[in-house]
């Protein structure tokens, strides 16, 4: 009764230490004496203790940090410079067998490779290359650790370049040449804009001075035309009588020295100076006198 009792505690016992539960988030290879079993997945597994073992892969995007290190630029000055790799190890039997066989702490190996890929890029760039090519630097970066890593059943997700600070030094120098360089381009813009402003003025006062001009012709012209107009008037209605008040004056004057003038019958003058003596002319008065007659008959 008491072996049954031990057996049954001891397989017990071993089925619990056995027991082995696996998160969604990773993967498991199974060794058996020190060779490789089986391929584990999520949830429950069970391994016989003592002679089986089991070894849990992460695969879900991961970043390692590169470490800050100074990196001697093409231009000789000294950089700071430190960068991050994200990865993930790929979740199919044989890339998680390929992340334990193929290499030993493929997260160490990652962050010295991109230290090294990193002082080779750089160093072949100066300062400000180095800072303007950003972009250029992670592509490279990234495209040496794809290559290398491509049989630890890695999948390198993308790099990126952190910081790439120059001596203390260069740094101010650099920070008052940005100044200076700012401060050139806003005079240029203000200068831009105050010559605007004028250029805006000048063609308003341009335009005001052509309406102006314009208003000024106008007026003139109406005037000569209200000129013209009366001078045709004058020209049409009142010569004639112009004329006669000129002959008139001139024979009050005669009248007043006692002058003696012939004035031709049937010119205007006579009916003009019998009008104002208040006797009609002969003509007008015979056609009064028939006019008369035939109204009495």
């Amino acid at each position: 009764m008491d072996i049954l009792f031990y057996v049954a505690f001891a397989i017990v016992f071993i089925f619990l230490v056995g027991i082995r539960i696996v998160r969604p988030t990773h993967k498991s290879l199974i060794e058996r004496l020190g060779k490789y079993n089986r391929f584990g997945n999520s949830g429950f597994n069970w391994i016989i203790p003592g002679i089986e073992k089991m070894y849990q892969v992460n695969i879900t995007e991961q970043m390692v940090n590169a470490e800050p290190q100074e990196i001697i630029t093409n231009d000789n000055l000294n950089a700071r410079v430190d960068a991050q790799v994200y990865f993930k190890v790929k979740n199919d039997e044989e890339s998680v067998k390929s992340s334990i066989y193929n290499v030993n702490n493929y997260q160490w190996q990652i962050v010295n490779l991109a230290r090294t890929t990193l002082r080779n890029i750089i160093g072949t760039l100066t300062l400000k290359s180095a800072n303007s090519e950003r972009g250029k630097i992670n592509a490279e970066l990234y495209k040496t650790l794809h290559l290398e890593t491509s049989s630890w059943g890695i999948e390198i997700v993308r790099t990126e370049l952190k910081e790439i600070d120059p001596p203390k030094d260069v740094q101010e120098t650099m920070n008052k040449v940005v100044k200076a360089e700012n401060e050139k381009i806003a005079a240029i813009d203000y200068a831009t804009a105050r010559e605007t402003v004028a250029d805006g003025e000048k063609r308003a006062k341009i335009k005001e001075a052509e309406g102006y001009k314009q208003s000024k012709i106008l007026h003139a012209e109406g005037e000569a035309e209200a000129i013209m107009l009366v001078n045709e008037a004058a020209d049409k209605y009142f010569t004639g009588n112009a004329q006669l008040l000129r002959k008139l004056e001139a024979v009050e004057k005669s009248f007043e020295h006692n002058a003696k003038i012939v004035v031709p019958t049937g010119s205007e003058l006579v009916n003009i100076i019998g009008e104002m003596a208040g006797v009609l002319p002969l003509v007008k008065k015979a056609k009064v006198e028939e006019k008369s007659k035939t109204t009495l008959t």
